[in-house]
């Protein structure tokens, strides 16, 4: 029976008076169904949203690329007979190693957790590989750094170095694999840029600290020189790649790409922009000056960093909001099952055509 004075809905699809009653939506031509507009699934988000604490993760996301680069610095100085670089570039990784460990335990709620990550290892899983990166590479920059400030052991300080240097790109990157191994579509989709990505503002972000240290030192051009060159580099590589992502995600439907143009992501992302070109411009113009350029060089390896700092930030928002939204998983769903079934009937249409085909005699 139908309450409140309304009509009941004839299933058949005949009409009433010639008018076909409808409820809450418009039935699709043919169907008698009528099209759901999907918000939540019995009011709750369709992806469970990542329970990863803010400003933990991002901090933890921008460390690591920190650390990784300044470790590969440090070797690079201690082979090519740079002290200020080498110096600077293990107490900066040492730092980030120690900082990153902590923003991890915490997010993670208590030490115990971090060490059961260590009882096994999964090939297959970021996290798991992320930690057996993580703790070696702590280990090997804090004998190095421990080295640098005692003067005890050099050879062996020197071999730590290398060490770590060898884990650094990996602690770097695989940040944006562990987001890409996610459902949610922000991160996943993006899962051929964001190891790109990270890696390119990693470079960006350790170059730009030593450049910070080798500018209030006051060391000579042959220190920051190829810090320079990394952090022009870096910076170049974290804003093309940052636009191929975004340019690659507009082609898919659901509009992903507005997880990292609007909102808390999209204004971390033009400041993340705005601050790498600021400081790539400002580190390639005054890269070459002696002393006349100090200022700008420590101003613009600052504004590097802060901007990898931005750059996390924004990618972590864009996934926040992104598993908050339905129509970033279902129309990308909805288009996959629509051409899988285009191509199903203009496969069965072949075949059709095929068997309908008369058979050339002999």
């Amino acid at each position: 029976m139908a309450g409140g004075g309304e009509d009941p809905v004839d299933v058949s699809g005949n009409d009433h008076g010639g008018r076909r009653e409808r409820r809450g939506h418009q039935r699709i031509k043919g169907s008698m169904v009528p099209e759901s507009e999907f918000v939540s699934y019995y009011g709750r988000p369709i992806l469970k949203k990542p329970t990863w604490k803010n400003p933990d993760v991002p901090l933890y996301l921008w460390v690591g690329g920190l650390a990784g680069t300044s470790a590969v610095a440090a070797a690079l100085g201690d082979v090519t007979g740079r002290p200020v670089l080498r110096r600077g570039g293990r107490l900066v990784a040492t730092g980030g190693a120690m900082v990153g460990s902590m923003a991890l335990i915490h997010d993670l709620g208590r030490p115990e957790r971090f060490l059961n990550m260590l009882r096994v290892v999964k090939p297959t899983s970021p996290l798991s590989i992320g930690s057996w990166i993580l703790s070696p590479f702590a280990a090997l920059a804090s004998a190095s750094a421990a080295s640098e400030l005692t003067g005890v052991a050099p050879r062996l300080g020197r071999l730590a170095g290398i060490g770590a240097a060898f884990f650094g790109p990996p602690l770097a990157s695989y940040t944006g694999v562990l987001l890409a191994d996610t459902a949610i579509p922000a991160w996943h989709e993006a899962r051929n840029e964001l190891p790109l990505l990270f890696a390119a503002s990693g470079a960006a972000a350790g170059a730009g600290a030593q450049l910070v240290i080798t500018g209030l030192t006051g060391a000579d051009r042959r220190e920051r020189m190829p810090m320079v060159r990394l952090a022009v580099a870096g910076a170049a590589a974290e804003i093309a790649v940052g636009e191929v992502l975004e340019r690659r995600l507009e082609r898919l439907p659901g509009d992903i790409a507005g997880a990292y143009r609007t909102g808390k992501a999209g204004r971390w992302n033009r400041a993340a922009r705005i601050l790498t070109a600021a400081g790539g411009l400002g580190v390639l113009l005054a890269g070459p000056a002696a002393r006349r350029g100090r200022l700008t060089v420590v101003a613009s390896g600052a504004a590097l960093a802060a901007g990898s700092l931005a750059t996390r930030f924004a990618a972590f928002e864009a996934g926040m909001a992104s598993a908050a939204d339905p129509q970033h998983v279902v129309v990308p769903q909805r288009d996959r099952q629509d051409r899988h079934e285009q191509a199903h009937h203009e496969g069965s249409w072949l075949e059709d055509e095929r068997s309908t085909s008369p058979v050339p005699r002999s």
